[in-house]
């Protein structure tokens, strides 16, 4: 096999390469969306009057987030059937992305929320503000700072883990890459382009995130100005 770098063959895969990535960011992207709902749900969950329904919702939560991604995606494809659940290759990406990173965003939610000084809590309680007020004009406004820099992790982790989704047949980044390396016996340039693309695509995101909670955070400032 020769080891040298050709440029032909890299030109020759690249739209091959490309057409995958767009598979990449929009698996992430939509893994992303269903964790951020689906972390809200753990949260109130773990946040409701009955303590039965607080342990369940915890205890899932903890469960969920002490076993690793690869062994819910392979529980999910291919033990799901036996149990009658047959979902497509995409769909169990989805369902189980979802879950997984649901459950640390959950825990991002609560820490944003306990962030909030206890005096504001005390206020709203004090000016007989409703739980839905409480809510959507003083604690989320405050809490939505602190929780960009942890939800914008879990996005880029999101994305890195996203090769995983190749060993279950999606049509990702990582999975085109070994279909080509296997086709043609290489596998310098395919899989070289893949960490180049990682990098291009996770720096800008990284920055894009900080700069975000910078222009929050200097919002807010001014509000308080």
């Amino acid at each position: 096999m020769n080891a040298e770098w050709r440029w032909d063959f890299a030109y020759e895969i690249l739209p091959k390469m490309l057409w995958a990535t767009l598979n990449t960011i929009m698996a992430a992207g939509i893994g992303y969306a269903i964790a951020v709902v689906v972390g809200l749900i753990f949260l109130i969950g773990q946040r409701t009057p009955y303590k039965v329904i607080n342990i369940l919702v915890r205890e899932i939560v903890e469960f969920i987030r002490s076993t690793p991604l690869l062994i819910q995606l392979f529980f999910l494809y291919f033990v799901g059937p036996q149990f009658g659940i047959i979902l497509s290759a995409w769909v169990t990406a989805m369902i189980t992305i979802g879950l997984h990173f649901g459950t640390y965003l959950s825990e991002v939610y609560r820490g944003a929320l306990e962030g909030v000084p206890k005096s504001q809590w005390e206020a709203c309680r004090a000016l007989n503000f409703t739980t839905l007020y409480t809510y959507r004009r003083i604690v989320l406004p405050q809490a939505f700072p602190i929780a960009i820099p942890g939800m914008g992790n879990y996005l880029v982790g999101i994305f890195k883990d996203t090769p995983l989704l190749s060993t279950i047949g999606v049509a990702e980044l990582f999975h085109a890459a070994t279909s080509v390396g296997g086709e043609h016996y290489r596998y310098l340039e395919p899989y070289t382009m893949v960490g180049i693309i990682f990098l291009i695509l996770s720096i800008p995101a990284a920055m894009g995130i900080r700069k975000l909670e910078r222009s929050v955070n200097k919002a807010q400032g001014k509000v308080k100005n």
